[in-house]
This record gives C-alpha cells, structure tokens and sequence, in this order.
C-alpha cells in the first residue's frame, strides 16, 4: 500500500481560574502559545514509527471558550500538521492524541481494507482507547 497523507488539527489548551479575568489575562494566551511550541517541538524532535510529518502551521489565532459548568476561561492554541503514515494503523495511534480535533485523508482518495486489515484496525482502536482510558484514569487519581 501506497503512503497515506493526511491533515489533522490539534489545539492545545491552557486555563485560566475563572472566566472573570477575561479582560487583560495575557497571561494565559502566552502559557497557550508556550504550550503549543513546546508540543511542536516534540513532535518535531521525536520520531514516530511509521510517520513522517511534512509540515507544522502554527499560524492560527488563539480562541478562548468559556465552561459554562465550571465558569473557567479556556485558551485553545490551534496546530494543523500534514502527515504521511505507512499504514492507518500508525495513523491512528499518532492521531490518538487528548488535543485532537480533526482530521483530513489527502492522499489517496479512496482505500479498501481486506477483512483480516479490517479485525486488526478495529483491534488496534480498542487497544489505544484502552491505553487512553487508563492515562485517564491516572490523572485523575493524581487530580484527587
């Protein structure tokens, strides 16, 4: 099979205590901006079996959303990265990401998956849910 291009979107976030300090909280649009530079540079710097990531734009304004529930002011620094992979399942493991948001198959236009590719792509999506549920459940025992 033919190397698979995609673009996929991450925002990292960074929050502030309360949707109060909207007005002059420049502070929190720099941790936004210093978080997405630090995570570029990871993934710049740090190979991923099966990827080769042909571009990184981090040319993207920083939007703020609001939680109604818990009244904090959240800073979303958006990345759009273009990626090749070897095979959808290297995809979908460098795309299992907290920050992910969307993501676009460029290349090639269509694909068709045997039966048995099927089994091992359904497979591997259960084995990374699994492996984020359980870095979920660690912060929150840490959060407690």
């Amino acid at each position: 099979m033919a190397r698979l291009r995609f673009k996929m979107r991450l925002d990292f976030v960074a929050e502030s205590k309360s949707a109060r300090l909207f007005f002059g909280n420049k502070g929190s649009v720099e941790q936004a901006e210093e978080l997405r530079e630090q995570k570029v540079s990871l993934l710049r710097n740090i190979p991923v079996q099966g990827i080769i990531i042909e571009q990184i734009d981090m040319d993207h304004e920083i939007y703020t959303i609001i939680d109604e529930y818990s009244n904090k002011l959240s800073y979303y620094a958006p990345v759009y990265i273009l990626f090749s992979a070897d095979s959808l399942e290297n995809a979908l493991r460098f795309t299992m990401k907290e920050e992910f948001r969307t993501i676009e198959m460029l290349d090639p236009e269509q694909i068709t998956l045997s039966q048995m590719e099927t089994v091992r792509l359904v497979q591997n999506v259960n084995d990374e849910l699994l492996n984020f549920k359980r870095v979920l459940e660690r912060r929150m025992e840490n959060w407690k």
